[in-house]
């Protein structure tokens, strides 16, 4: 069920039970081209990082299209031995292999009138792609150990992370069946361009999780928190960021969060010595660490940082909103390392 709620004459937030959950730009105009070819009844192939929410936008696909009321069906193409995913896709006649004991439909047959979604579509091995070419072209197959045609109705909605263009070049996956499945393709944008959206995601895990655990009252994030969450780069994306948050919420003893960890494997009892491995092959000049001053690190971070806005902002002719996007951050995120820094050093002209 979608949720529209709203926030002042131009930004609406998509809220539903399964975090498609945003305003900003990148979120909105991702949701806008998938509700435009939504009701067309063709092949969408949906790429995306891990963690990006592309089995949520492929159930926004179906429940947006002319199939709604009939079935979604999944199938993680990942999970499947190459000698099980026929099986699974097609499904097989009683006595077609070893264990075969009775006839099984496959997902094609559970999906039709309806929408197929193919997760990690690149992992289907070719002999199996033949068959789903097949499918796509003429609207029938075979169950395996069978010769009598199967007819389905069937739209295709493939997913995955990986540059399919760069499988079918290697041959690794069909360029007939990848020209069928992309009528459409859909680019995920991953949780570092939608830094808008971190803190509206966040808040909406805390309270999920608060209330998960019985507790009363809205949790609420220090501001070093909410910069912590708002910096950090998110290679794991929404799925990540609800695991820290939801982390954050259970260790914290009030409903003030201050301390959010993004790597829960950090061992506390790792001691300097163990980090750097044995004493006498990692030894660390002292005259080395005096030579370079207390705050070494610390000033080479600033200058890195200094250095990058300024290139981005070069780059992008001085635009700060383009700047922005390129480098992950919101327009208010560069705006505030800008006036950190001070607007002059940044552009180059305080030095």
């Amino acid at each position: 069920m979608k949720i529209d709620i709203k926030i002042d004459s131009d930004k609406v937030f998509t809220a539903s039970r399964n975090e498609a959950l945003g305003q900003s730009e990148a979120f909105l105009d991702f949701q806008e081209r998938l509700s435009r070819v939504a009701p067309v009844n063709r092949p969408v192939l949906l790429i995306g990082e891990r963690g990006t929410g592309k089995e949520l936008a492929a159930n926004r696909l179906h429940f947006l299209s002319k199939r709604w009321q009939g079935p979604f069906v999944t199938l993680n193409c990942a999970t499947l031995s190459p000698a099980l995913i026929e099986a699974a896709l097609f499904g097989h006649e009683r006595g077609a292999f070893t264990g075969a004991e009775k006839r099984n439909t496959g997902r094609f047959e559970a999906a039709d009138g309806g929408t197929l979604f193919l997760d990690e579509i690149g992992s289907i091995p070719m002999e199996a792609q033949e068959k789903i070419l097949r499918v796509v072209e003429y609207g029938s197959f075979e169950r395996v150990g069978s010769s009598l045609p199967v007819e389905v109705d069937v739209r295709i909605v493939g997913a995955t992370n990986v540059d399919l263009s760069a499988l079918a070049e290697r041959r690794d996956f069909k360029k007939d069946l990848l020209d069928r499945l992309s009528f459409e393709v859909l680019f995920l944008p991953p949780l570092r361009y939608r830094g808008e959206d971190i803190m509206l995601l966040a808040n909406h895990f805390a309270t999920r999780m608060s209330y998960e655990l019985g507790r009363s009252g809205i949790p609420v994030f220090t501001p070093a928190a909410v910069r912590r969450l708002e910096d950090y780069s998110w290679k794991g994306n929404i799925r990540e960021l609800k695991n820290v948050v939801e982390r954050a919420v259970y260790r914290a003893d009030t409903g003030i969060i201050e301390e959010v960890t993004f790597d829960p494997f950090v061992s506390p009892y790792d001691s300097l010595s163990q980090a750097l491995g044995d004493e006498g092959d990692n030894e660390i000049e002292e005259s080395t660490i005096a030579s370079q001053g207390t705050n070494s690190l610390e000033q080479m971070v600033v200058d890195l940082e200094i250095s990058l806005l300024r290139q981005a902002l070069a780059d992008c002719r001085y635009n700060q909103r383009r700047a922005a996007s390129r480098l992950g951050l919101t327009y208010d995120q560069l705006r505030g390392k800008m006036k950190k820094y001070g607007t002059a050093v940044v552009l180059g002209d305080g030095e």
